[in-house]
């Protein structure tokens, strides 16, 4: 029997760290163009954002000429003698716009819906102050059915919206028809 003493005459042992300092390599290598890539982009985003802080000072620069401006403008209209222009110019409008409604036109489209058994008293055309034209009429009819046959078809008409009943009255000795006074927006263009 013989006994066998492992011995090493060398004075640091075999190891096998060929596969760890060659995946110690490639780790350091990714790393290392990982950073070369970032302070790339970091350097890249920093022009970027410089060009976008000058932008943003030049459109908030050009904003307060511009609020500059607005104030110096109104600060003019706001003196008595441009005021006077400046409602006698609305007041214009108003009339101009409301000289654009066409009686003709209102007339017709008001035949195509009326039925044959109600009558149009009087018709009142009023703009709103969201530019809507709103109708405001008196009908009249024997009874209430041809009426409310009159509401139905303002209201399923394109020309015609909502209608409303302001107020009613019945027949009397002068007048023997029922009275009806009915608002509806109109569709005109004008």
């Amino acid at each position: 029997m013989s006994v066998r003493i492992p011995f090493n005459f060398s004075s640091e042992p075999f190891q096998r760290s060929r596969p760890v300092l060659a995946a110690s390599v490639a780790t350091i290598t990714v790393l290392a163009c990982s950073l070369v890539v970032l302070c790339y982009w970091g350097y890249t985003d920093r022009d970027l954002a410089s060009g976008a802080r000058e932008q943003v000072a030049m459109l908030n620069a050009q904003q307060s000429r511009l609020v500059q401006g607005q104030a110096a403008v109104e600060a003019r209209l706001r003196r008595r003698d441009y005021a006077d222009v400046l409602e006698r110019n609305a007041f214009l409008n108003v009339l101009l716009y409301r000289k654009g409604i066409s009686w003709t036109r209102i007339f017709e489209d008001l035949e195509s819906t009326l039925p044959g058994n109600v009558r149009l008293i009087s018709v009142r055309p009023q703009v709103t102050p969201n530019n809507e034209l709103l109708l405001d009429m008196v009908v009249g009819a024997q009874s209430n059915e041809p009426v409310i046959e009159l509401l139905m078809r303002l209201e399923a008409s394109p020309l015609f919206g909502a209608t409303s009943v302001q107020s009613w009255l019945p027949p009397s000795q002068n007048e023997p028809l029922y009275r009806y006074r009915v608002s509806v927006n109109y569709v005109q263009k004008l």
